[in-house]
């Protein structure tokens, strides 16, 4: 028997209602360790050693001088690490990126690559030691100019096909009334959690244990097991509290290395990342040039729409930002065509980042749409609704459910977006200029095969085990909720234990699907348990024995029998801004976001996601952006000095809302809010800037000197 998502929300109540996190105490009475904080008999430290060239060959690693100072244990390089084996596909369909398995080669591809671990008694040590190597380079030329005409650029398939078309482009633009036509680029950006990266490795009887910081303990397991060669039967993995991952936390250098010094040793190894490290080590977002092409009639109705993107790649592993498929979710045109394309150069690998391709496409398309709103005469939301598309533009499938028309009209009416005059750079404050904009976000709503186990014990509780990943999200206190009400018992009496991969395989922390994927599985055991527990079910005479009654779920089958359907969460976002004509300082006033992202089972924490994302939006808009030297190839500022986010001085009243969506094949109804609410935030406030000053700007971050620069009323 199983229950409709109608049905669980008439039978229970724990789903929707605000709820603190149930660690809460533990994190803030520092009871809650990290992976850097837990203490292990014998620990040693290790250090990396980033190479200071960006393109040759390691000549020699002189050891010798190292190995002789205090507390030194080993130094790990090509000449002495084990080999690895890297002919395997790992989880989602992706190969093992080659940055991760260190000290193989004397090949250098980039600047920062790791080129040693120095191991030492205490990290002190290992540091001094590690700052102390001599490492010499047959240094080669390299090349890190990223721009829009570089023609050696190539079009990827990444986890979408790298280009789609449809209809006569050339002719769908000669036939438009109005057409846009013009480019756009976002900087390269960081990840930039509180925690760093770290991990601990040991031999446990036989088997290696790892105790880490990352977004998914069996997929960094199995990463590990194949890599080494070992049975996955014989690697643990345990990352219980995660300071925040934003798509980096995978398998990278510090886990691989520590395995390896591990190995040699026998004894415990801790390699703990610094902030400038892991700039280089953890990934990033590549940075983008996107032509953004839009034909319409005189009534704003699409006839022609082109999104191509170009993104970096490293030489040694191919990723690619698909920023050109926000383009194949929001918009139709009888000629359609869009295209992800790389280039290859000597930079690391860029990654997975909050919102990947949909935030700096969103960037693109939003302030193009928004662009041509202005040529047609038509108010910005207005246009948006009239291309709403019936079927997914791309894939000609339906949608599981769309409500972007919702958000926008309630965003409106919160927003006093009637009250507006569209006409730009007339509204002024002193030497301010004040100015609206608007943008539409969206993001997939996936879900990946996980399995859980639910125990009913002895004493009434019930025992959740997944390996999860809760990566300041709620997750643990939102699958609490879930469970709860699938068991039809009071959240107190839920023992949620997550993040170890001896649980079993889930789907990781990332891409707007952990909560549904893990949710799905907690609710097909937690049903089947119950039915097992009801009266008459066969229970021995004396209830629930000491060892109590797990049930076990595999969701993988259920997940492969769905319908195919396009799934997506959606947004509007809404900006006001405040530009001084004296500095070229772009202050948000206020922001406002109005989500369909399926059914909020916390709605406490789901807001602290939601306005999270829009603050990084933020952040997105107006200050991030990792430069390069070109001399040398590392960053200016590789580390939080240098590189800007925003701080509670940039951050304005910040409002989230949602309507009501929830999914009908998920059992929960859940769709994902990790990702959308960074989603169309970058777009609302360059839009904005234009109402404030009649100018666009189509490069981010909108920095004062760049406001200085395009003038504007008055600026």
């Amino acid at each position: 028997m199983t229950a409709t998502t109608t049905d669980r929300a008439a039978l229970t109540g724990a789903v929707g209602t605000a709820h603190t996190r149930v660690e809460g105490r533990d994190k803030v009475t520092g009871a809650a360790r990290y992976a850097g904080e837990i203490p292990f008999t014998g620990l040693a430290h290790g250090w990396l050693v980033l190479s200071t060239v960006a393109r040759g060959r390691i000549s020699s690693v002189e050891t010798a001088p190292v190995l002789a100072m205090p507390g030194v244990l080993t130094v790990l390089h090509h000449g002495n690490a084990p080999r690895l084996h890297l002919d395997y596909v790992g989880l989602l369909g992706v190969p093992p990126d080659p940055t991760a398995a260190v000290f193989q080669n004397d090949r250098v591809p980039h600047a920062g690559w790791p080129v040693a671990l120095v191991v030492a008694e205490t990290s002190e040590q290992a540091r001094e030691a590690a700052e102390a190597l001599v490492v010499t380079y047959e240094q080669e030329p390299h090349d890190i100019e990223f721009h829009g005409n570089r023609p050696e650029a190539y079009p990827v398939d990444g986890h979408m096909p790298g280009v789609t078309e449809k209809g006569d482009l050339e002719a769908g633009l000669a036939a438009s009334a109005h057409v846009v036509d013009v480019e756009y680029t976002t900087p390269e950006e960081h990840h930039s959690m509180m925690e760093p990266h770290a991990a601990t490795a040991l031999w446990d009887g036989g088997r290696l244990e790892v105790v880490d910081s990352n977004q998914g303990t069996t997929w960094v397991a199995d990463e590990l097991a194949r890599m080494f060669s070992l049975d996955p039967s014989a690697v643990r993995v345990r990352s219980e509290h995660i300071g925040g991952g934003f798509g980096s936390k995978g398998l990278r250098a510090h886990q691989v290395s520590a395995v390896m010094a591990t190995t040699a040793l026998r004894r415990p190894v801790r390699v703990v990342l610094t902030r400038r490290q892991m700039f280089s080590l953890t990934g990033y977002r590549s940075p983008t040039a996107q032509r953004i092409r839009l034909g319409a009639d005189a009534d704003g109705r699409l006839r022609a729409l082109e999104h191509r993107s170009l993104s970096q790649t490293s030489t040694v592993w191919e990723f690619v930002e698909p920023s050109a498929g926000v383009a194949r979710v929001m918009y139709d045109a009888p000629a359609h065509r869009t295209a992800n394309e790389a280039l290859r150069l000597n930079v690391p690998s860029p990654t997975w980042m909050r919102a990947p391709g949909e935030a700096p496409g969103a960037f693109a398309l939003e302030a193009a749409l928004d662009e041509l709103a202005e040529r047609c005469g038509v108010d910005p939301i207005e246009l948006r609704l009239r291309n709403e598309p019936d079927r997914g533009p791309v894939s000609g499938m339906p949608f599981s459910g769309r409500n972007l028309d919702a958000c926008f009209r309630e965003g409106a009416r919160r927003f006093g977006w009637a009250d507006r005059d569209p006409r730009p750079g007339l509204r002024r404050e002193g030497n301010l200029l004040i100015g609206t904009g608007t943008a539409a976000a969206s993001f997939p709503a996936g879900a990946g095969p996980s399995t859980a186990a639910v125990t009913a014990e002895a004493d009434g509780t019930f025992t959740v085990r997944i390996a999860a990943a809760d990566i300041g999200t709620g997750a643990r206190t939102a699958l609490t909720l879930v469970a709860a009400d699938a068991l039809r018992v009071a959240p107190a009496r839920i023992r949620m234990r997550i993040g170890d991969s001896d649980f079993g395989p889930a789907m990781i922390a990332g891409g707007s699907m952990g909560t549904r994927s893990w949710a799905w599985a907690i609710t097909v055991a937690a049903d089947e348990l119950r039915e097992r527990l009801a009266p008459g079910a066969g229970l021995p005479p004396e209830g629930i024995p000491p060892e109590g009654i797990t049930v076990r779920s595999d969701t993988t089958a259920a997940l492969g029998s769905l319908a195919q359907v396009e799934r997506h969460s959606f947004g509007a976002q809404f900006a006001e801004v405040a530009v001084d004509v004296t500095t070229g300082e772009v202050r948000v006033r206020r922001l406002l976001g109005v989500f369909a992202a399926g059914r909020i089972v916390n709605p406490l924490t789901a807001r602290g996601q939601l306005v999270g994302g829009m603050i990084w939006g933020i952040s997105m808009a107006l200050h991030e952006e990792g430069i390069r030297d070109r001399a040398s190839g590392s960053h200016y500022g590789g580390d939080l000095a240098g590189y800007h986010i925003a701080s509670h001085a940039d951050v304005p009243l910040v409002e989230a809302y949602w309507v009501d969506d929830p999914d009908p094949d998920d059992p929960v109804g859940i769709k994902g809010i990790g990702e959308i609410g960074i989603v169309g935030v970058a777009a609302a406030v360059a839009n904005a800037v234009w109402h404030a000053t009649g100018v666009r700007h189509r490069t981010l971050p909108i920095r004062p000197d760049r406001v200085l620069t395009a003038g504007g009323p008055h600026v």
